[in-house]
Parts: structure tokens; C-alpha cells; sequence
């Protein structure tokens, strides 16, 4: 292993590799392994014995020489194809289980990872592409994405949550990095000078939409982590674990179902004690880019100036630094191959500065490209096919794997969306430049595509006729960010057979040209005609009765549709046993131990928080009591295992767990409270073999119930 890798590099490869060997010698259940694999970035596809490995970009920053190794370790582990998303990562398909650990080495020896980008974690962190060079940012946020990313990477805090976590930053009110769909939203702001934010909290799409609340209007640059970290620690205890579709922090939101907003932030206030930094300072200083030397306009004559001109008024941007300007990239679905991937690099670092960034439409951004370079960057891209224009426009259609590889996808979403460019080319070519009209597409309702934040989105979906089941798509209208920076969920309207959706396209088109006042936005135009008329618009073509043989055929097949739905990597049962949890609570209590040694006290005292939950967990479902969130293990194990007399403790249960909100992260705190864990992990071992005894075998428990 190379000497170049970081400690902790080196221990997640390693244990990667230890982890697979375990798991097909058969030491580890096949449920327990993936909740593993998934926090390394190893994810199950629709195809059997292959894995999507997805990288974690913050912010989708990447330079030169680091998208070279992602597409050399396509061409050398799986099929040359990179898939880019819109989280701003980075997707290799069709990849063995047993090449994962040599393909995180040579990541991490190029200053990349796969940690956290999947499981119940803190995922990838999102922020505008055009954080840095955004005339209308007030301060660059990439120095802030960057820290959080590096604080949470690893963080007990947040390796073992109910559900995952997604943020993202914006660069300006604008809202380019639709911070209202996020777990967590933060938009620059400036009070007096001082650097902040607003924050928002408990957005998020899938099958129930819900937008962002406003956590607080200004929140000072120095408070975002403590901020988040409470946050992360109140969700951590009182989130649902237990029924998965509830178990994202929305919810936890609900003022009718959860605890509500008020209530989460008093929580949250409650938790300052327990932060090892109650404000961090942030480095802002923004290291300079690389910029190449550019090249002489004069040397190069464009073929067709027409083309150019056009590209260059839908691709190409003027930066706040005068004399450069951010180039985009259009890559249709995000699919783009090794070879183009290297060539792409080689643009960069000709034309271009070091530092590219991912964007959240599946596309690529230039950055610092002089005027007199853009002729030859738009040469260039033309000879690798590469230079379409209208970048984030309604030619420009955002769309996920779909059936292609997920195992959730319901329909086809990459092939009709490359149908529907043709359609706004050939027929609405005039509107190739609509930058404020979106159509996205997802393949099943939960919105990888983010199809319910565009003015024109599609999910798949299903319609029964005579026996017959049709793919079809759930036609959404009246989402995305309108010009002014406000955010919009769409609402659904009809659903509608994959083959007639490029009829619906044409025909929600022309309405809005035909009966739009004069500039009216798409959403102000929704909503002014109201649901019901679009419903009235598009019935017919939901009409079974008139569905013909090829309704009945997804895009890209020439079969008759067949329903094949997979199970999705975070909703799986698992039969554990007993043992096995309590091993689990060991195995916190020795990582415990260990960040004592390595003097990380908050740490030390948060994976002993984790012990402690976890071992009274085990106890729980020995006695058949169901557990769904942190809270309540702690409330059912103070009263129906302490208080009924089964075990005996000092303190009392739920005081000793909840000294993590009592006293402050220090030295003395941290060793005893591992202590008294270890004390109480002792205890419960002891009643858990007596309890053996009396049932002459270990219990097997639902593994529904173990998520908590």
C-alpha cells in the first residue's frame, strides 16, 4: 500500500478488504455486509454480482489530473464510462465486489474518496458550480463546503444515523444549488461585514415533498458546524429508524407527526454543551487556481461562426474576476467515456484552470477561461462532439440511470430523454436557449433526477389495462427555482404511457407559447391555468381504452413491459441475533477507546454514547420490545429493564447515557463515560447469558427493529 495514503486511508482499505473476505467466507450475513459496503460507496445494481461505486466530490470540485485516474480506473475495472450526477459525483458501474479495495487506494492516493457517498451518512455535500465566480455572490462558499466535508468525513456523529443527510450551499440568493431541497440549506449572506448564512432545514423530495424551513435568517460563519452538528445529534436520537420510509429528517420536522421545527431547534440549543467547538472558525482564503497561458485568437478560424456564436451565448458566462469566463459543458445524461473524460483533462489544463467542477445537471464547468481562448476551447469540443449549446436549458434534460442499472427504477429514463432533445431541437429549436423552462426525469418517484423540481417533470410509474400493465410516467408540473431565487415543489397532474410523452412535451410547449402572457415564467403560468386545466389538456392520453401495442413497450425495449422492481440497498430485513448486536456495542466501545487514546475526546464520548444505546438495544429485542428511535431506547430500557429491577445501575440508565448533554467534551468527561460504558456493556453481557440459560439458544430478532 502506497506510503502516500493518510492513516485513515489506509484503515478504510483495509478494512474494505478485510470486510469482503469475512463476508464471502461467510462471517458476516449478506444485510450486515451491505449496510457496511454502502458507507464505502458500494452500491448493488439492478445486474447480479456487479456494484455501482460512487465517489464523494464536494462540491463536485475535481482537477485535471484526478478525473485521468477516475477514467483510467473505469478502463481498468469495468466498462470506460463514467456516469456524472446530480449530486455532483462521480459513478463507476459494472464493478467487482473484490476490486472495490484497490480502487479506494488508488483514489485515495490521488486525494479522492468513497466514504460516506452512500448509507446513513452524510452524503456528498452540493454548492453551486459557480461558487468563486459568481458575479452575484457576496463571498465564495467553496472554503465553507470544503470544511464541513472534512469535519463530518468519518465523524461518530454521524456513522450509524437512522437515515442519510443531504446539504448543499448556494453561492447567492439566486439558489443554483436548490438549498430548499436539502436536509440542511445554506445561502451567503452578508450583516455588517460578517460572513453567514441562511439556514434551512427538513427539505426534501422522494415520494412526499416536503420545502426547507427557515432555521435562522443570518447564522454567523463560525456557527455552521456547531450548528450542524447539534442538529446532526438531535436527529441522531429522536430520528425514526424503524419504518425507513419515514426516517429522514423532514419528517422528524413534521409539526404533525414529528416533533416540528420549534421544538427541533430548542433540542438543538440543548445540545451546545455537548460540542467539542461551540464556534469554529473557517478558513476563507481560497487557494489561486492554475491558469494555463492562453493562446492567440488569431490563430484559429471557426467553420462556422453561427454555431459558435450560439454557444457562446447559452455556455459561456463572464466571471466577477474581469476577463475570465466559466465554460459549460453539456454531457448528455452525465454519460461520458474515459477517452472524452482524458480529453476533457487535457482542455482543462490548456485552456481552462485546475480546478473543474461538476454541476448539479450532469454537466461540466471550465473556470478561468480568457476570452481570446474561447474560440479554440469551443474548437476543441466540437471535434469531440461536445460543444451542443443550451448548458442547463430546456434542451439540456436531466435524467437517472433509470432501468439501465437501478434496482428502484420503475422506466426507462435515458432514452427518452435523448427523444425529447431531438423533439426540442427539430421542433422548438427557437427555445433551445430557455434557461428559466426544465424538464428532468427520474425513473421511479424518488427523484434521483429531480423531476419534482422542474417546470416539466417525469417519474416512472405503471397503468394497468386488460390485464396488461403499461410503463408510464407521472407527469409533475410547476417545480424549480424561479429568476428571483424561490423555490417550487411540482404538483402532480396525470399519468401518462412512456410513448406518448413526447406528445405531452409538444403539447404543454405550445400551449405555453400560444396562451402565456407576454414573459410570464412556466410556474406563474401553472398556476394562473391551475392544475385541473392541464389534467383536462392531457387526459386523453391516460385514456386506457385508446392504448395501442406499443403503450405496452418501455423506450428501448421491443418487448411488452414487464414490472421488475428491486429491493432498494437501505430498506433491507435483517435476522440478527442478539450476540450479534451486543458484539456491535463492543466493537463502539473499543473505537471509544481507541479516540481516547488518540486524545479526539468528543469523539471518545459520542461512540460511547453509541455503545451504551446500542447494548441496551440488544436487551430490548431479547425481550421482544420493538425499537425505532434512540429516544426510545433509552425511555423503554430506564423503564421496563432498570426500573422493573432486571439490571441494576448507578446511575440510573437514562442518566448515565444522557451525561453526553450535562457536561463538556473534556479529557475528564470523555475517559469516565467510557468507563461507565464499558461498566454497563459488562452488566448486560452477564444478564444476556443468564437469559441463554433459560432459552437454551440466542435469540433471533427482526431486523427492522435493529436499524435503530
Amino acid at each position: 500500500m502506497s506510503e502516500l495514503l493518510s492513516k485513515e486511508s489506509k484503515v478504510d482499505v483495509l478494512e474494505l478488504q478485510d470486510k469482503i473476505e469475512r463476508f464471502k467466507n461467510g462471517e458476516i450475513p449478506e444485510e450486515r455486509f451491505k449496510a457496511f459496503r454502502l458507507t464505502r460507496g458500494v452500491y448493488g445494481q439492478r445486474q447480479a454480482n456487479v456494484q455501482m461505486f460512487r465517489l464523494k466530490l464536494p462540491y463536485g470540485k475535481i482537477s485535471p489530473n484526478q478525473l485521468r485516474v477516475i477514467a483510467n480506473l473505469s478502463e481498468q475495472f469495468t466498462n470506460g464510462k463514467l456516469h456524472l450526477t446530480t449530486r455532483q459525483n462521480i459513478q463507476l458501474h459494472y464493478i467487482k465486489l473484490d476490486d472495490t479495495p484497490k480502487i479506494w487506494e488508488t483514489l485515495e492516493g490521488a486525494g479522492l474518496t468513497a466514504r460516506e457517498s452512500c448509507g446513513n451518512t452524510v452524503r456528498n455535500i452540493t454548492a453551486s458550480p459557480f461558487a468563486g465566480i459568481d458575479p452575484n455572490e457576496p463571498f465564495d462558499v467553496s472554503p465553507y463546503v470544503e470544511a464541513v466535508f472534512k469535519y463530518f468525513l468519518r465523524n461518530p456523529v454521524c456513522q450509524d444515523m437512522g437515515r442519510k443527510i443531504k446539504m448543499a450551499f448556494s453561492a447567492s440568493e439566486k439558489d443554483a444549488a436548490f438549498t430548499y431541497i436539502h436536509d440542511f440549506g445554506f445561502i451567503p449572506r452578508l450583516e455588517n461585514n460578517i460572513r453567514g448564512f441562511k439556514a434551512v432545514v427538513g427539505g426534501g423530495l422522494g415520494a412526499q415533498p416536503f420545502i426547507a424551513e427557515t432555521a435562522c435568517d443570518f447564522l454567523p460563519a463560525n456557527q455552521v458546524i456547531p450548528f450542524i452538528e447539534a442538529a446532526l445529534r438531535v436527529f441522531d436520537r429522536y430520528g425514526e429508524r424503524e419504518k425507513r420510509q419515514k426516517a429522514r429528517l423532514k419528517y422528524l420536522l413534521d409539526p404533525k407527526k414529528g416533533i416540528g421545527l420549534d421544538q427541533f431547534l430548542h433540542l438543538v440549543d440543548q445540545e451546545k454543551t455537548a460540542l467539542p467547538y461551540k464556534t469554529l472558525e473557517i478558513e476563507s482564503r481560497v487557494e489561486d487556481p492554475e491558469i494555463p497561458v492562453h493562446y492567440n485568437v488569431s490563430t484559429i478560424k471557426l467553420s462556422d461562426q453561427e454555431s459558435f456564436n450560439e454557444w457562446r451565448e447559452t455556455n459561456t458566462f463572464p466571471q466577477k474576476q474581469s476577463g475570465y469566463y466559466g465554460v459549460t459543458v453539456r454531457i448528455p445524461l452525465g454519460n461520458v467515456s474515459a477517452t472524452l473524460a482524458r480529453s476533457l483533462a487535457t482542455i482543462a489544463e490548456k485552456y481552462a484552470s485546475n480546478d473543474i467542477r461538476i454541476t448539479v445537471n450532469q454537466g461540466i464547468l471550465l473556470r478561468f477561461v480568457s476570452e481570446e481562448s474561447l474560440a479554440f476551447i469551443y474548437s476543441e469540443l466540437s471535434l469531440l462532439g461536445l460543444n451542443q449549446p443550451g448548458f442547463d436549458t430546456l434542451a439540456d434534460i436531466t435524467a437517472c440511470p433509470g432501468t439501465d442499472t437501478c434496482n428502484l427504477a420503475v422506466t426507462d429514463s435515458t432514452h427518452i430523454a435523448l427523444v425529447l432533445e431531438d423533439l426540442i431541437r427539430d421542433e422548438f429549436s427557437h427555445l433551445v436557449g430557455e434557461s428559466h423552462l426544465k424538464i428532468k426525469i427520474s425513473g421511479c418517484m424518488n427523484s434521483c433526477g429531480q423531476h419534482m423540481i422542474a417546470n416539466i417533470g417525469f417519474h416512472g410509474s405503471s397503468i394497468k389495462s386488460d390485464g396488461k400493465v403499461a410503463p408510464a410516467m407521472q407527469v409533475v408540473l410547476g417545480g424549480g427555482v424561479d429568476p428571483m431565487g424561490k423555490g417550487f415543489v411540482a404538483e402532480k397532474v396525470i399519468k401518462v404511457p412512456t410513448k406518448r410523452i413526447p406528445e405531452v412535451v409538444r403539447i404543454l410547449l405550445n400551449e405555453y407559447e400560444s396562451s402565456s402572457l407576454d414573459g410570464e415564467y412556466f410556474n406563474d403560468f401553472f398556476q394562473r391555468k391551475g392544475k385541473i386545466y392541464f389534467y383536462d389538456l392531457l387526459k386523453y392520453l391516460g385514456n386506457s381504452s385508446t392504448f395501442e401495442n406499443e403503450d405496452f413497450q418501455d423506450w428501448g425495449k421491443h418487448v411488452d413491459f414487464l414490472p421488475e422492481i428491486g429491493v432498494g440497498e437501505c430498506a433491507g430485513v435483517i435476522l440478527d441475533l442478539v450476540g450479534t448486536i451486543l458484539q456491535d456495542s463492543e466493537e463502539h466501545l473499543n473505537k471509544s477507546k481507541n479516540a481516547l487514546q488518540e486524545e479526539k475526546w468528543s469523539d471518545a464520548i459520542y461512540l460511547a454514547y453509541n455503545s451504551l444505546v446500542i447494548g441496551a438495544k440488544a436487551i430490548l429485542l431479547g425481550e421482544d420490545i420493538r425499537c425505532n428511535t434512540h429516544e426510545g431506547i433509552i425511555r423503554d430500557f430506564q423503564e421496563k429493564i432498570y426500573d422493573e429491577g432486571h439490571i441494576q445501575l448507578n446511575p440510573p440508565y437514562d442518566e448515565l447515557v444522557l451525561q453526553i448533554n450535562t457536561y463538556e467534551p473534556t479529557e475528564d468527561f470523555a475517559n469516565t463515560y467510557v468507563d461507565q460504558a464499558a461498566d454497563f456493556l459488562r452488566v448486560i453481557v452477564e444478564f444476556r447469558k443468564l437469559k441463554q440459560v433459560v432459552l437454551h439458544d440466542e435469540k433471533v430478532v427482526v431486523g427492522s427493529h435493529y436499524k435503530a
